[in-house]
């Protein structure tokens, strides 16, 4: 796979600082500039409406407008954590929305997702728009989706797992014993028409368990798929 640069939007409430590891690791790997969108647990509460979304893809657009130009190939890969995932899906789209037209696919060929809700029972107004909106892997194969999934053990993960994960299965999929990766089900992160990898041991992030999407270990197991 030819590198180029890589444009990563982390999930709600999560600092950047946790996804320090994950850049580094594909910085040292592609030799390539890898940007993490920087945002803070006050610009993710207002993601809850609709103009927090766009202060957060009108960030991200704009790394992702300079990485392109800075880019050999023209084009930029993107990693999407959590809802992360689920925002830049829209990002790809040049649908006009909220007074904006992103077109992100003109400057993107490849979108990682890691446990991303994708489909939900009971899905936030937002994430369920962009589910009707583009569903599944709507922009391939121009664009290159990779969903990953982990699939934890519950006795493998934390309390944080152990306390939270059937309720929030039950949620998203109406199947509290649903294999997930301590939030969210993986066949809710599995999106339609993507390329689906499911990795046994993984946790949703570092507060669910030892091992999670953004350990050097594991992204070097979906990144090289």
């Amino acid at each position: 796979m030819t590198t180029q640069p890589v444009v990563i939007l982390g999930g709600f409430l999560i600092g950047v600082e946790a996804y320090e590891p994950m850049r580094c690791w594909l910085e040292d790997s592609l030799q390539q500039p890898v940007v993490v969108v920087p945002a803070t647990r006050l610009d993710w509460l207002l993601t809850a409406t609709s103009w927090g979304w766009r202060r957060l893809l009108d960030r991200t657009a704009a790394l992702v407008e300079t990485a392109a130009g800075q880019s050999t190939t023209g084009k930029v890969t993107l990693i999407g954590h959590s809802s992360g995932g689920v925002m830049l899906r829209l990002l790809l789209s040049s649908d006009p929305w909220m007074g904006r037209c992103y077109g992100a696919q003109r400057w993107v060929d490849r979108l990682y997702t890691l446990g991303s809700p994708h489909t939900a029972l009971r899905a936030t107004a937002m994430r369920a728009f962009v589910d009707q909106r583009w569903p599944g892997a709507f922009f391939a194969p121009a664009v290159d989706y990779v969903a990953v999934a982990g699939e934890l053990a519950l006795e493998e993960g934390f309390d944080l797992s152990r306390r939270v994960a059937k309720r929030s299965y039950t949620a998203i999929s109406g199947k509290p014993e649903a294999p997930g990766d301590g939030l969210v089900p993986v066949g809710s992160a599995c999106l339609d028409g993507s390329q689906q990898l499911v990795l046994p041991g993984v946790a949703h992030g570092g507060a669910f368990g030892p091992r999670w999407y953004g350990t050097p270990e594991v992204v070097e197991r979906w990144w090289r798929g």
